[in-house]
């Protein structure tokens, strides 16, 4: 996808838009055809959807600045649909439309496999997540993890040897998170590469860390679970790796120990019993799309049951918001509760989005608002 600097600049500044998620922001551009249009309408677009303040657009000169420091620093920012994207996500319905970048940008369409587990982990566990993180990398297979401390950070150490670790982290590129992993993080951008869905200067905050792990789920062919405990940060990659249909592993432990029930409770549910790379390599596919190939178009070329008219009526829009609560819901529910294509109820919920009453949540799910948000 080839696009100017203008048009480049203006796609960005709509994706740093607050109230303009994956999903709407595609929806703006279906609607408006380019983002230029859609930033001057946005607005308009957000007062009559029931915004109550308007957030702050950033101006072109903004983002112009952003990307320089951004060079400056050693990274820069890509688009979806143009070639460094990662192949993997850009096939996921909620795929960021906007990434920062730092390092081998190659390893982010190489063949990969997440591991992911407990902060707080066992010396058992660290020797798993180093052993199957060195076997991955002697089969050209690249590691990605979250930085975070624990079994993250092994699996990425692990495979520095050969340069094939990616780190998907929830702050931006200038940010370190842990502090104590400042050698680490360097390392990895020098070898590897770091990739986030957050602008520069953002520190890491508690939301962040889920649009953290759809980047390692998105990006990966297959999770691998080390550690867990059930109401771990973890299980939400795992979660989001078999929305996404990629292969989830777990590492299975002691009953004895709450830091593996996670890991077994998914087994019981399905995952594959992993206690070597003997166990995940029969399952994943032997190549990932050429990027050539895949979708360049970025944003407009949706699946037809992501495609959404404009113009939604405004009873549909209050039966959608009728059935939401700050309970997470998937979109499939909303739809089959209101009895509405998924079309039209993710129409009505970019509206929602667009009014601050609802927000999408990475893999598929929408939550409402509280009203001082709005």
């Amino acid at each position: 996808m080839t696009l100017s600097a203008a048009e480049r600049t203006d796609l960005i500044r709509l994706a740093r838009v607050d109230g303009v998620g994956p999903i709407t922001f595609r929806r703006l551009l279906e609607v408006h055809g380019r983002a230029e249009i859609a930033l001057a309408a946005l607005p308009a677009r957000m007062r009559d959807a029931g915004r109550h303040v308007v957030p702050k657009i950033p101006t072109r000169c903004e983002i112009e600045d952003d990307i320089a420091r951004t060079l400056a620093l050693g990274g820069r920012i890509i688009i979806k649909g143009e070639r460094d994207y990662p192949a993997q996500l850009v096939h996921v319905p909620d795929a960021p439309p906007v990434l920062s970048i730092m390092g081998n940008a190659s390893l982010l369409s190489h063949r990969a496999v997440g591991i992911v587990g407990a902060r707080n982990a066992s010396a058992a566990g660290i020797r798993m997540a180093e052993v199957i993180a060195t076997e991955l990398a002697a089969e050209n297979i690249c590691v990605i993890s979250g930085l975070a401390r624990g079994i993250d950070a092994a699996a990425h150490q692990a495979a520095l040897y050969r340069g094939l670790t990616v780190a998907a982290i929830a702050g931006g590129l200038d940010q370190v998170y842990p502090p104590e992993h400042v050698d680490l993080q360097k390392e990895i951008a020098e070898k590897g590469c770091i990739v986030t869905e957050a602008p520069l200067g953002t520190i890491p905050q508690s939301r962040h860390f889920p649009r953290r792990n759809r980047l390692i789920a998105g990006m990966s062919l297959g999770c691998v679970i080390v550690e867990a405990a059930l109401r771990s940060g973890t299980l939400i990659t795992a979660r989001l790796a078999a929305q996404y249909g990629r292969e989830v592993f777990a590492v299975p432990g002691s009953p004895l120990d709450p830091r593996s029930r996670g890991g077994n409770n998914l087994l019981r549910e399905g995952a594959w019993v992993t206690e070597s790379v003997a166990d995940i390599l029969p399952h994943l596919p032997r190549v990932v799309p050429d990027p050539v190939d895949r979708e360049l178009a970025g944003f407009a070329e949706s699946p037809e049951t992501w495609r959404t008219p404009d113009g939604v009526s405004g009873s549909v829009v209050a039966k959608v918001r009728s059935l939401l609560s700050m309970t997470p819901m998937p979109v499939d529910d909303v739809a089959r509760r209101c009895q509405f294509s998924v079309s039209a109820v993710l129409a009505a919920l970019s509206e929602l989005e667009l009014g601050g009453s609802a927000t999408f949540l990475p893999g598929g799910c929408v939550v409402l608002l509280p009203e001082e948000r709005r």
